[in-house]
């Protein structure tokens, strides 16, 4: 079992920058993959991010290449997302996710067996 909690939300003005952090519960933290998601309004949950293992490959939605980047931390059992150039439509709830399956199917929700609580971004225009 593995629990997580997200921190770092707020409110932020266009063309700002944040810094997430998701802190895991577990010994088990370098043996899980670990992923950042963010539901809009009205909106399906989507992926963001994703980081492998051992932190050497990242996968990230078109959306957020470039301004956003994953890191992890696996002896503070902490993975980033430090988000820059916010827009408007980066704002909503950011999951923080974990799996330990052998997939390579990041962006789908079904595979991800861990999720956060959420932490709310709003980026005012």
């Amino acid at each position: 079992q593995v629990q997580l909690e997200e921190s770092g939300g707020g409110l932020v003005q266009a063309g700002g920058s944040l810094r997430l952090s998701c802190a895991a519960s577990g010994r088990t933290f370098s043996s899980h993959v670990m992923g950042w998601f963010r539901q809009a309004p009205g909106k399906e949950r989507e992926f963001a991010a994703a980081i492998s293992r051992n932190g050497v490959f990242t996968y990230y939605a078109d959306s957020v290449k470039g301004r956003f980047t994953i890191s992890r931390a696996n002896a503070k059992n902490t993975v980033y997302l430090q988000m820059n150039s916010l827009k408007p439509e980066d704002t909503g709830v950011y999951y923080c996710a974990a799996h330990n399956r052998a997939s390579s199917d990041y962006a789908s929700l079904r595979v991800w067996e861990y999720w956060g609580q959420g932490t709310q971004v709003t980026v005012s225009s």
